[in-house]
């Protein structure tokens, strides 16, 4: 989504899963958040992007790892969200400004800046003719095309270098990218912060998107997870 706008959240994003056994806490004896998610997509590495209501444009981006059967935080952020909050990723609707709740995949990034050195994950360089098509009538909606094709409007779509600063560094969220359902919303991308709330994406300032891309490792199968402290879109569910 264009960055100068926002996005919404979702349906109960996670069940609460058992607590295992001893497991360190985030505050007092409160298990690390991870522990508490019934999916955390299956690999050793997560994202969790927070906020506490569906109408916050702020939170918390948290990267975890988990090692001997445990999560522990590797670093945690303030975070901004969409411009009008979150929504459930599933009845998230195309130009809302919200952000999508949900656990995600993050095929690839991308920057106009080189790659952090010790970046693991596939980076993308944005060039001249780099363009994110959104346009719902286009065969590349939702993805990145270089150049920019016939059928996807220019006024529909994101030229990836007009915004310098917060695709300085960024990554893909699987947000409607594998099965692209058209009119559901596309571009949504963890970034460098911009000026205020975002058009649905998360983001975070420019050193903490250099330190989450030296830390992400593919082999690991790092996910995002997107919700709210409580209520329908709550990151965990009671």
């Amino acid at each position: 989504m264009r960055p100068g706008a926002a996005l919404l959240a979702s349906v109960s994003l996670f069940v609460l899963a058992p607590s295992a056994p001893g497991a360190a806490g985030d505050a007092g004896s409160q298990p690390p958040l991870p522990e508490r998610m019934a999916d955390t997509g299956g690999g050793s590495q997560l994202i969790t992007a927070q906020a506490s209501r569906t109408s916050s444009t702020t939170g918390t981006v948290t990267w975890w790892d988990r090692r001997d059967r445990r999560w522990a935080k590797a670093g945690s952020v303030p975070a901004r969200f969409g411009a009008k909050g979150l929504v459930e990723g599933g009845s998230r609707e195309q130009g809302t400004n919200t952000t999508p709740t949900g656990l995600y995949d993050l095929p690839y990034a991308f920057g106009i800046k080189a790659a952090p050195e010790g970046t693991r994950a596939k980076y993308r360089p944005v060039k001249q003719d780099s363009w994110w098509c959104e346009d719902n009538a286009s065969r590349s909606y939702n993805r990145w095309t270089e150049p920019r094709p016939a059928d996807c409007r220019a006024a529909e779509s994101e030229h990836l270098i007009t915004y310098k600063t917060q695709y300085a560094y960024a990554l893909v969220i699987g947000f409607n990218y594998e099965r692209p359902v058209r009119g559901r919303g596309a571009g949504i991308f963890l970034h460098v912060n911009g000026s205020g709330a975002t058009a649905g994406c998360v983001s975070v300032s420019h050193d903490a998107m250099r330190r989450i891309l030296t830390w992400a490792d593919p082999a690991r199968r790092p996910h995002i997870a997107i919700g709210t402290d409580d209520g329908p879109t709550s990151i965990v569910r009671y």
